[in-house]
């Protein structure tokens, strides 16, 4: 049974949820569950990577979301001319005009914020996506060999357009493995483009209030940690990951035909904490099986890179991982 501090923050927690969720209904029409996973990586401290085609309020959800949260908010829009340099910040020449005296000055990027909204992600070369990967991992940026924190918390929430479209380029294996989850967003359906045709060709804003600080966000974190996953949740998520793994010793034979790279370690770990996440926001106190299947496609879609076969066949990443799910055994429960 949990203390009673961690029960009343978790009380808490699902409190700041209703109210979040409260305040981005008056923005954002339907897509309830592209924001509650949002919200799972955001109380797990993971990063977010947001697809679909352009006009489906991607950009819109994490602005939103940023000013509800109360947090320092800045967007890159990358583009094919984007450079590192525009992302992390560059050294400045700057001359004293009393004595002559010059100094190199460090002059940040927009990568120094709370939340960094990476708009259209993929329209920009691998030289510049690369420029995150560091800040994503390490929670910093090294410029001409110093070292700069950035202050927390700290998320990357991405957006990109399907790498179809003209004009993307894909992100790279060690760049996607950065994210927490990767969200796939699609068409509303109609009572819910009535509704976003209706309410944004008014004249009515809405008045959003602040939910969550930068203070309590660090705490969740923390509290998210300690839930208790069981034994055989964890295994199960292992096996999960391990199976997605064409050359592992106990791969199923689709996973052979069909899948040319599988999900490293870091995935289970996400399996994990984006189940203990999911568990306290539907107000329990312990992560179960159920719950790492519910986060299982946002966290192994974008780490399953499906061959040629697979493609020829119409076979996605998404039907590998339901197939998976109904394949892999779960483990049984000790007493």
């Amino acid at each position: 049974m949990p203390a009673t501090e961690e029960v009343q923050a978790i009380e808490e927690l699902m409190e700041s949820q209703e109210l979040i969720l409260a305040q981005l209904k008056k923005v954002i029409v339907g897509q309830e569950d592209v924001i509650n996973e949002m919200l799972m990586a955001l109380f797990a401290g993971g990063h977010c990577l947001l697809e679909g085609v352009p006009g489906l309020a991607k950009t819109l959800m994490i602005k939103t979301l940023a000013q509800i949260l109360n947090l320092k908010f800045k967007r890159i829009q990358f583009t094919p001319d984007l450079m590192p340099a525009d992302i992390t910040g560059t050294d400045v020449l700057e001359e004293d005009r009393t004595t002559g005296h010059r100094t190199i000055r460090f002059i940040q990027g927009p990568i120094f914020a709370n939340i960094l909204l990476a708009d259209e992600i993929n329209r920009t070369p691998p030289k510049t996506q690369a420029a995150l990967l560091e800040a994503m991992q390490e929670h910093h940026v090294t410029a001409g060999g110093t070292e700069f924190q950035l202050e927390q918390p700290f998320f990357v929430l991405a957006t990109q357009n399907p790498i179809e479209q003209e004009g993307t380029y894909p992100l790279p294996e060690a760049q996607l493995d950065r994210f927490m989850f990767k969200v796939v967003i699609g068409y509303p359906s109609e009572a819910d483009e009535t509704q976003i045709v209706s309410s944004t060709t008014g004249a009515d804003e809405p008045e959003l209030e602040t939910a969550l600080s930068g203070e309590a966000i660090l705490a969740l974190h923390k509290i998210v940690r300690r839930v208790p996953a069981a034994d055989n949740v964890v295994q199960y998520a292992v096996r999960l990951a391990r199976a997605t793994r064409p050359k592992a010793e106990k791969a199923p034979d689709f996973i052979q035909q069909w899948v040319r790279w599988g999900a490293g370690p870091r995935a289970g770990q996400y399996l994990i904490l984006g189940a203990k996440a999911r568990a306290i926001l539907k107000g329990r106190y312990n992560a179960s099986i159920t719950d790492v299947k519910s986060v299982a496609p946002a966290v192994l879609r974008h780490r399953i890179l499906t061959n040629f076969h697979a493609e020829a066949e119409g076979v996605d990443s998404d039907a590998v991982i339901q197939r998976l799910m109904e394949t892999v055994e779960e483990p049984a429960t000790k007493f």
